[in-house]
């Protein structure tokens, strides 16, 4: 009798470890299903039927030059390329937006040094808000630069821009609701920024070329979807 009671608390407990570790196999992999759903959730849908263009692939029909620098049309895509002074310059929306959600296609053909402002005020060559940067592969592409201000406010994770492909096209989402900005490159969140500051503001979306000359970078598909 005592060996059978034996032999029953030897096979519970066998059974008991056995539950145990199938519980704690089950527990491993609930961290990676989880990470799997932050992944997708990241990746950004398309603008509602709302949105709108705000580049007629013709001209620079409501849009302001700053700057001496070259923006021009050129087979329904809008081209920004260093002009002989090789300093900055920027093509402003005459419009103001605050709330929005931003997509545009971007291709760098040469450097590819420039960038998405947004509410922001353009004086001469003198840019006062906030960039999404547009650069070459490993140097922040999606990261947001305050420009004479804080400068760098946060830039994204090293290596997030690995899709990012020189001489192909690219997609940038830019989304600014009250403080809060988020952006995207070709599907992959970049980075999410709260910022008193932003929140505050109001202004004109705004391309950049950077200066130091050598520059040539072509946009399309430019659209807009007011919040």
């Amino acid at each position: 009798m005592k060996k059978q009671r034996i032999i029953l608390l030897v096979i519970l407990s066998l059974y008991t470890l056995a539950f145990i570790e199938n519980e704690k196999e089950k527990k491993q992999t609930i961290p990676n299903f989880e990470v799997e759903i932050v992944h997708k959730t990241n990746q950004f849908d398309s603008l509602s039927h709302n949105s709108k263009s705000i580049f007629n692939n013709k001209d620079l029909n409501g849009w302001i030059i700053y700057g001496t620098e070259k923006w021009y049309v050129k087979d329904g895509l809008l081209v920004c390329e260093s002009g002989p002074d090789k300093k900055y310059g920027y093509l402003g929306t005459e419009n103001f937006y605050k709330n929005f959600v931003l997509s545009l296609d971007f291709k760098q053909e040469a450097n590819g040094n420039s960038g998405v402002f947004f509410r922001s005020t353009v004086d001469g060559t003198k840019v006062s808000g906030w960039q999404v940067e547009v650069a070459p592969p490993g140097l922040h592409t999606g990261g947001i630069y305050e420009s004479y201000g804080r400068g760098w406010l946060i830039q994204p994770d090293e290596g997030k821009d690995s899709s990012l492909k020189m001489g192909s096209w690219n997609n940038l989402k830019v989304k600014v609701y009250k403080d809060t900005v988020t952006t995207w490159l070709n599907g992959e969140m970049m980075i999410t920024l709260s910022d008193q500051k932003i929140g505050d503001a109001n202004g004109r979306i705004a391309l950049q070329i950077h200066d130091g000359g050598g520059i040539k970078v072509k946009w399309k598909n430019i659209k807009i979807q007011e919040l």
